[in-house]
Parts: structure tokens; C-alpha cells; sequence
């Protein structure tokens, strides 16, 4: 005879759980970006308030940029050993706190480690959204659903700033972290509520790779580190730091192949089409970044904008990424995601090269048609991609996968600021980017989106073969070996 329901909840019908379920998820998403860019508008008041160097206070950005780094793959594994809905759940509540010790921190240092605490919140959350898509959601609809997902992230990237100037000038700074508390529990209370039971499982003693859980966290924490030094760094620190996080990823991947139960599987990465994946996005993350870290500079050196008005462009491409999300989402449950993948990197592609021959003479008219074109191939792209992989994973490998989807956009963001920053400064010709006059800025506009360019046509090529399915994790434990010549588990 079935057990009855649990008379604490009402069952709802399947759409009805999966609509807010796919909520909760959404919400996790906008948390997690809410959290990489409502700080930013914050640091000169802290500043000031803690009586702070803006190098001590970049650290309230960078301890969060940490954090989600180095606990992404980790979290996604242990998402897929322990359950994936009670990891988010666990999630929302990490976040929660750190979010709340961040808006009643008495010191800079205080706030440091909150937000690396609400930063591993948030990596949990980032890490499993398109992993608990595959459980929340029809696969007829997967594609819709991460073209939301993308939405909400890129509704995070462009509120951030103004949200947190609104709330700091309101209340003071520690309100943007009393919202971010707030929307925390609310998301929360409805993943407790709605987001799908964890399928039973065998109990798995001695499962999680330890050894290679630290050295990977080591080694993604050495690599975002170099790449985020402040300016004035010395070249010699940076190359030490790079190298020992070439050396931490070499004695990773050593671990790796002599793991009975390692965090990653390494065969993966040899299926065709699947490392080409992770590598694409990273490169297509990197070139999107560009928009970011160049576009400030051509429209307030090369085209002469005051800030407001810089700010104002700024916020089209995050827009245009946000409502491109869910279009695309439609188009990969109707056309698949080879297509809709490559037209996207088309669109890419074909906003650098507008960017790569863009006259100054253009004006702000000239600068916003290729920004469109680039973001919303991004997001497209995004769409496609995404679901291609998580569609692709078995089930009791949705959580690593999706952790290292988000890894590569992360790694992607973090290379794209210091690299193509830096081809940026290297094509202006001048030692520092306050010496460079308006031709220099544009003409170093203008090679740095040829580069990106170049890179956005890499990816392109990257895409070529289909992606077969992923292969069933090697595992002691039966339960998370299944055959994969059957229907998809999603």
C-alpha cells in the first residue's frame, strides 16, 4: 500500500512544482551574481568608513571571487554524493550567513571572511542551479529553463551596481547585505518547499577525493590570485603564483588518475565534443568580458561621455543578454543545441569584428550596435551550450557537470579582466591607460576585439563535432553507474 503524502505539504501538481522550483533556481542564480557585483559600488564608502587603502577593500570583492572559485567543482561533487537538493538547501543558508555577518561586520577584516563564507554559499548555489534543472524540469523544456537561468544571471550583473548605490545611499552599506539576507531566506523557504526530493541512494563511505579536492582548490585559488593582483604588482609575483598553480593543477591530475573514487573524472574530458565544451565557454567568457573591461575606457576617453552616461551604455549589454535568455532557451528546444550553439558564436563573432573596425567618428550609435550584436550572441550561445552538456550528463553526474560549467564561465570572466586587459594596455602604446589619448584608446579598442574575434572563431571551430553522451562514473557504488544506451535521465 503507498504511503501517504506528508501532511505538512499539500502535493502540488508537477507544473506547478516545476514552475516553482525552476523559481528557487532562478533565484539562487540572481543571488550568487547578485553577490560578484553589488559590492563593487560599495568599496569607496568602506573605504572611508574603515579607514581603508582601496587595496585592503578590494578584498571584500575578491574573498567572495575566491571562494566561488576554489568551491565550485567540490561542492557540485559533493552534491552528487550527498544529494543535490539538500546541498542547495545547505546552500541558501551558508549564504544567508554570510550575508548577515557581512551586514553587521564591525571591520574590514570581519567583513573579509563573511563574504568568503557567503561566497561559499553561494558557489553551492552556482555550482547545482543547472544540475537541479535536469531533476526540476522536463527535458522538453530544459532549454527554456536555462535560457531563464541566464536571464536572471545577467538581471544580477546589471542591477548590481545601481541596486547597491540605491540601498547604499538609502541606508548605508551594510543594506546591501541585509537585502541579499532577506532574499536569501525567501529563496530558501521556497527550494525547502518546492525543489525535487533527492532520489534514494547507497550510503557512500570513503567516497570523497580529499587529497584531490584540496590540491584542485589550491590550485583554482593560485590562478584567480595572480590574475587578480592590484595594479602595481610586481610581473615576478604573478609568474611565481601562475607557476605554482600549474605545478598544484599537475599533482592534481596525478592524484586524479590513482583515485579509485577521484572528484573528477579525467576520461570525460576525452569524449569528443565534451572538453570542447568547457573549453568554449571559458573563451567565450573570456571575450565577453572585454565588453567590461574595455568599454568603460572607449566611451570616456575615445568618445568623451561623462560617467553617468558611460554607466548608462554599460547597462545595455547585461539588458540585452537578460532578455535574449529565454528567447534562447525556445530556440533550443525547437532547434537543438549544435544550431543554436554555433549561431550564437556567429553573432559573437560578428559583433568583435564590428567592435574591430569601429570608427571613432561612429559615436555611440557605432559602439552599441556591435555591443548588442556580441551580447546577444553571448547569451544565445550560453543557452545552448549549457544545455547541451547538462542534458548530456547522467544524472548522478549532473552536479559536477554543472560545477564545472560554472568554473569555466568563472575562470573565463577572471582570464578575460587580466589578459585582454591587458592586450587592451599593450595596443594603446602607452605605459599607464590615464597617458593614453583618445586615438590610442580606440585603436586599442579596436585590436583588442580583433583578438577577441580570433577567439570567438577558435570556439567556432571547437564546435564541429557532436556531442556524444558522457560516460557513467566508475564507482564502487551501483547506484550511480547507469547504463547510458537507455532514454536520457532527465
Amino acid at each position: 500500500m503507498p504511503q501517504s503524502p506528508s501532511p505538512a505539504f499539500a502535493v502540488p501538481s508537477p507544473a506547478r512544482a516545476s514552475a516553482w522550483g525552476l523559481a528557487s533556481l532562478a533565484l539562487a542564480v540572481l543571488l550568487s551574481s547578485l553577490g560578484t557585483s553589488i559590492a563593487n559600488v560599495a568599496l569607496p564608502t568602506l573605504a572611508r568608513e574603515f579607514g581603508a587603502s582601496f587595496q585592503a577593500v578590494q578584498w571584500v570583492v575578491l574573498a567572495y571571487l575566491l571562494a566561488v572559485t576554489t568551491a565550485l567543482v567540490i561542492v557540485g561533487h559533493l552534491g552528487d554524493l550527498l544529494g543535490r537538493r539538500r546541498l542547495m538547501l545547505a546552500g541558501f543558508v551558508v549564504f544567508v550567513i554570510g550575508s548577515a555577518a557581512s551586514a553587521g561586520a564591525g571591520g574590514l577584516g570581519v567583513l573579509v571572511a563573511a563574504r568568503a563564507v557567503q561566497g561559499l554559499g553561494a558557489a553551492v548555489m552556482m555550482a547545482l542551479s543547472m544540475a537541479l534543472v535536469g531533476d526540476a524540469v522536463p527535458e522538453a523544456r530544459a532549454g527554456r529553463a536555462m535560457g531563464l537561468l541566464g536571464t536572471t544571471s545577467a538581471l544580477g550583473t546589471a542591477l548590481g551596481p545601481s541596486l547597491g548605490g540605491a540601498l547604499v545611499g538609502w541606508q548605508g552599506w551594510p543594506a546591501i547585505f541585509q537585502a541579499t539576507t532577506v532574499l536569501g531566506v525567501i529563496g530558501a523557504v521556497v527550494g525547502a518547499r518546492h525543489l525535487p526530493h533527492d532520489a534514494p541512494r547507497a550510503r557512500r563511505r570513503g567516497a570523497f577525493d580529499l587529497p584531490g579536492a584540496a590540491l584542485l582548490a589550491a590550485a583554482l585559488a593560485t590562478y584567480a590570485l595572480a590574475l587578480t593582483l592590484p595594479a602595481g604588482s610586481s610581473a615576478s609575483r604573478r609568474i611565481a603564483l601562475l607557476a605554482a598553480a600549474l605545478g598544484l593543477a599537475g599533482a592534481f591530475l596525478v592524484v586524479e588518475s590513482r583515485s579509485r573514487t577521484p572528484l573528477l573524472q579525467l576520461g570525460l574530458f576525452r569524449q569528443a565534443g565534451i572538453g570542447s565544451a568547457f573549453a568554449t565557454s571559458a573563451l567565450v567568457n573570456t571575450v565577453a568580458m572585454t565588453t567590461l573591461v574595455v568599454g568603460p575606457f572607449h566611451l570616456s576617453r575615445a568618445l568623451g561621455l561623462a560617467p553617468a552616461a558611460v554607466g548608462m551604455v554599460m547597462t545595455i549589454g547585461p539588458l540585452v543578454a537578460a532578455m535574449a535568455g529565454v528567447p534562447a532557451g525556445r530556440a533550443v528546444d525547437r532547434f537543438g543545441t549544435r544550431r543554436v550553439t554555433r549561431f550564437g558564436l556567429l553573432l559573437m563573432g560578428s559583433g568583435c569584428a564590428g567592435f574591430a573596425v569601429l570608427p571613432v567618428a561612429a559615436g555611440v550609435p557605432g559602439y552599441v550596435l556591435p555591443l548588442v550584436t556580441t551580447t546577444a550572441g553571448f547569451a544565445i550561445f550560453q543557452a545552448a551550450n549549457n544545455t547541451a552538456v547538462v542534458t548530456t550528463a547522467a544524472a548522478t553526474q549532473r552536479g559536477v557537470i554543472s560545477a564545472l560549467l560554472t568554473l569555466s564561465r568563472n575562470l573565463g570572466l577572471v582570464t578575460g579582466a587580466s589578459a585582454m586587459g591587458a592586450v587592451f594596455l599593450a595596443a594603446t602604446g602607452a605605459p599607464e591607460i590615464a597617458l593614453a589619448d583618445a586615438a590610442a584608446v580606440a585603436a586599442g579598442t579596436r585590436t583588442t576585439f580583433a583578438v577577441g574575434a580570433l577567439l570567438v572563431a577558435i570556439a567556432f571551430a571547437a564546435t564541429r563535432q557532436p556531442r556524444p553522451r558522457l560516460p557513467p562514473v566508475v564507482s564502487d557504488d551501483v547506484s550511480v553507474a547507469p547504463a547510458l544506451g537507455g532514454p536520457n535521465p532527465l
